[in-house]
């Protein structure tokens, strides 16, 4: 069995081939990004078995199948919400909700194994999962979020967060009131929870809130340094590969 893993956040797809490895699943590539993997499929056999995320750092992975027609079994891995998850069971393709559970991976594994043997892929329509991802009107985000403060839960509101970032392992809020904030959560958790009208990932450490853009600077290597409203601890900076679409969510 040929499998490709297609995931933009390395550390992401490197558990991922661990937990393949533990299942005695070799994993032939790995790929990061949409125009990568355009060109890998341009010159390479397509493999058996695909492990797709669907928001990569340059795109949508659906865009890879507008250039490509792919002939591989595919488990989407995710980080959308149940509005998704319905578009794929409408579909009666596998996917695996990030973080993703062991258990999930094997019978999925096992699953994708069963159907082999017939050549039972399934004929998904991609158009079709792609409206359903990206239509806004159709989904449901948080309003708030939740942290413990010794003793106490304190409430904390979407509209009051300026930026959501990773440091030391752990993931914070910082509010338009200067506080931050620990939460039980990861960059990769709040793909699916937070609206993509509001909240644009500018690289693996950082989610930054528009109304809180108080300044664009171009910065090294084509990138773009953002001022914010209250943050000061770090450099907030758009990585290189997400400028284009950066500047088209702020239009």
């Amino acid at each position: 069995m040929n499998v490709l893993i297609i995931e933009d956040e390395k550390p992401s797809a490197r558990r991922l081939q661990r937990m393949l490895e533990r299942l005695e699943v070799h994993v032939d590539q790995m790929l990061h990004s949409v125009e990568e993997s355009v060109n890998w499929f341009a010159n390479n056999q397509h493999p058996d078995l695909i492990f797709l995320d669907i928001q990569l750092s340059d795109g949508l992975s659906f865009e890879i199948f507008e250039e490509v027609d792919i002939q591989s079994a595919i488990i989407f891995t995710t980080a959308f919400d149940e509005y998704a998850l319905q578009a794929f069971k409408l579909n009666s393709i596998d996917y695996l909700l990030k973080p993703i559970d062991e258990e999930e991976l094997e019978a999925a594994v096992v699953k994708y194994k069963s159907r082999a043997p017939q050549g039972q892929n399934v004929q998904l329509n991609f158009d079709d999962i792609k409206k359903l991802l990206t239509n806004p009107v159709s989904r449901e985000y948080k309003k708030r979020f939740t942290t413990k403060i010794g003793q106490h839960i304190k409430m904390i509101p979407v509209d009051e967060i300026e930026c959501f970032y990773s440091e030391n392992k752990g993931t914070y809020a910082h509010t338009i009131d200067g506080r931050d904030y620990l939460l039980d959560t990861t960059l990769e958790q709040l793909e699916g929870e937070i609206s993509p009208e509001t909240f644009f990932r500018i690289n693996r450490k950082f989610y930054v809130n528009v109304n809180a853009i108080r300044d664009i600077i171009s910065y090294t290597n084509s990138r773009l340094q953002l001022k914010l409203n209250s943050y000061k601890e770090q450099e907030v900076i758009v990585a290189r590969e997400r400028v284009k679409d950066f500047k088209l969510w702020l239009e």
